[in-house]
């Protein structure tokens, strides 16, 4: 893998036994994420683009192939190891926000820093200034619209620096104009040198992205750049 490159997949497969059935869940997928790039995974329900997902994102292994992440062999790594490639390397954001609810806005992005044994008081100030958020910080969740919440789950997703960032349908939960402010961010933070790889049925998502790798039953059928 070289240094450019955040991720590198070569001929990932994962198959699934249900029953008597053997699922092909992802079938030989190959690709690399590039530092700064911004990609896109889309692809109709079933396609394997949640499976795509947690397996970069470290949550499962693949039955064959190989997966490289932040320059070692994700796969081959001890469950101790995946959990401290996962806290370093990569940053989650998910449809339903998943913030603690009894929690300040501040205190939920502090939270992985706070299980990586990090202060970092000066890191979220200047993630709740980067996402607009600095006025909310000590606000609990149900006091945030929809779109509030968001930003707050990405400021927390980048607390510890990751290099990358991994969002399972960001703007599912959003309506469009408030999904546009989601993607605007995206688009800035891609600029200030971060990878970012989404999975997303949203158009004008897939559109900011640089690439959109399309799925369709567990195979790449096309690569746009």
């Amino acid at each position: 893998m070289n240094n450019h490159s955040v991720v590198t997949a070569t001929d990932l497969t994962k198959t699934y036994q249900r029953g008597r059935e053997e699922v092909h869940a992802l079938e030989a997928v190959s690709f690399t994420v590039h530092r700064g790039e911004f990609v896109a995974v889309t692809g109709p329900s079933g396609a394997g683009k949640t499976t795509l997902l947690n397996l970069i994102g470290c949550m499962d292994t693949p039955t064959r192939g190989t997966l490289h992440i932040g320059g070692r062999t994700a796969h081959e790594l001890s469950e101790r190891e995946r959990t401290r490639l996962r806290r370093e390397h990569l940053g989650f954001v998910f449809q339903h926000f998943s913030l603690l609810p009894t929690l300040t806005v501040a205190e939920n992005v502090a939270l992985p820093a706070l299980f990586a044994r990090r202060f970092a008081g000066a890191r979220v100030d200047q993630l709740l200034d980067k996402v607009g958020l600095a006025h909310r910080r000590g606000h609990l969740p149900h006091e945030l619209s929809g779109g509030e919440m968001q930003r707050a789950a990405i400021a927390r997703a980048l607390v510890n620096d990751p290099p990358l960032l991994l969002a399972d349908e960001p703007t599912g939960n959003l309506d469009s104009a408030t999904g546009e402010t989601i993607i605007a961010l995206f688009r800035k933070l891609q600029s200030e040198g971060l990878s970012i790889m989404v999975v997303t049925h949203n158009a004008a998502l897939a559109a900011a992205a640089g690439r959109r790798l399309e799925l369709r039953d567990g195979r790449v059928v096309a690569q746009v750049f």
